[in-house]
């Protein structure tokens, strides 16, 4: 069983044309709620998309913000473990999203930063911890040394981008980063395969967006290219693939065939508007991935040589 703690936040969400550059005003087109926040997508992520059996542990307000939130969370049958608070509002996300699917996000984390190292709940009969950055760092630190303390495998998604602190880095199992985060945590940034060499952690992904992702697991280097399509949304994506990407883990899978699994998952949210809303099932993964050809020499090339690994 996974347990993901981490934020919840209701996504307000406007489509543009583009993305606004400093002092510009854009003339929005349509205007949508969606849950969203990197916890609960990626709660959403591992037990509808993964098939995982899966809680989350988060922090809410207690205003009409949550509802929709525990809903959501719910219908993915994610069991809750919930915080309520009087004294912050439920966490909100403003995010434009332009018409190449590209977004920029603004949150304010709200009852998010409430929660804390007493509201860990026991973690007998869990094998996977799965937390981000969008809750307070000391809590995340003491939540990854209480479950590397217990046996408990330490995911993180070290999202948004800073650095961390020498004591969380030494209790995760799993680091789960884009390019960007992937510079922000190293101390020297060179190339890719040297910042991931350089990271004190046993296992280090990196999604690269539209080119795939690559991983280091002790000395070993893997590549997956990214698999094709009709871009509409990329919100939620990056979550899709960390709550799929654990839950293949915690089925069992292997780095290579989770790193498969969770590629698929991602780039068929990148096909719907919306981040949990855009999760799909993981019958809808299996389905896709069935009609995938191998990867051409080309990608597989073309990864590896951006990779430095050609």
């Amino acid at each position: 069983m996974i347990l993901v703690a981490g934020s919840a936040n209701l996504d307000f969400v406007v489509r543009a044309p583009h993305i606004p550059a400093p002092g510009e005003t854009v003339l929005g087109q349509a205007f949508t709620t969606y849950p969203g926040g990197k916890g609960a997508n990626q709660a959403v992520a591992c037990a509808r998309a993964g098939g995982a059996a899966t809680q989350m542990l988060l922090a809410v307000g207690q205003d009409s913000f949550a509802e929709p939130l525990l809903a959501s969370l719910y219908s993915a049958n994610v069991k809750l473990n919930t915080v309520l608070t009087q004294d912050q509002p439920t966490g909100c996300a403003f995010i434009c999203v332009a018409d190449n699917a590209e977004n920029a996000i603004t949150v304010a984390p709200g009852a998010n930063l409430t929660l804390a190292p007493e509201h860990l709940p026991d973690l007998t009969g869990f094998s996977h911890l799965l937390m981000q950055l969008e809750t307070p760092l000391a809590t995340v630190t003491a939540y990854a040394l209480a479950a590397r303390a217990q046996g408990v495998t330490v995911v993180l998604n070290a999202a948004p981008a800073q650095p961390l602190p020498p004591e969380l880095l030494a209790a995760v199992d799993v680091l789960i980063v884009n390019e960007g985060e992937l510079a922000a945590v190293v101390p020297y940034p060179v190339s890719l395969m040297t910042n991931l060499a350089q990271i004190a952690v046993p296992c280090v992904v990196v999604t690269l967006g539209q080119r795939g992702c690559a991983a280091r697991l002790g000395n070993t280097f893997f590549i997956q290219p990214a698999y094709p399509v009709n871009a509409v949304d990329t919100t939620g994506a990056g979550d899709t693939f960390c709550g799929v990407l654990v839950a293949a883990l915690d089925q069992g899978e292997s780095l290579t065939q989770a790193m498969q699994r969770a590629s698929a998952a991602a780039a068929l949210a990148c096909t719907e508007a919306g981040a949990q809303s855009s999760i799909p099932t993981a019958d809808a993964v299996s389905a896709f991935l069935a009609q995938q050809p191998a990867p051409c020499e080309a990608s597989v090339s073309a990864l590896c040589n951006y990779c430095g690994m050609g």
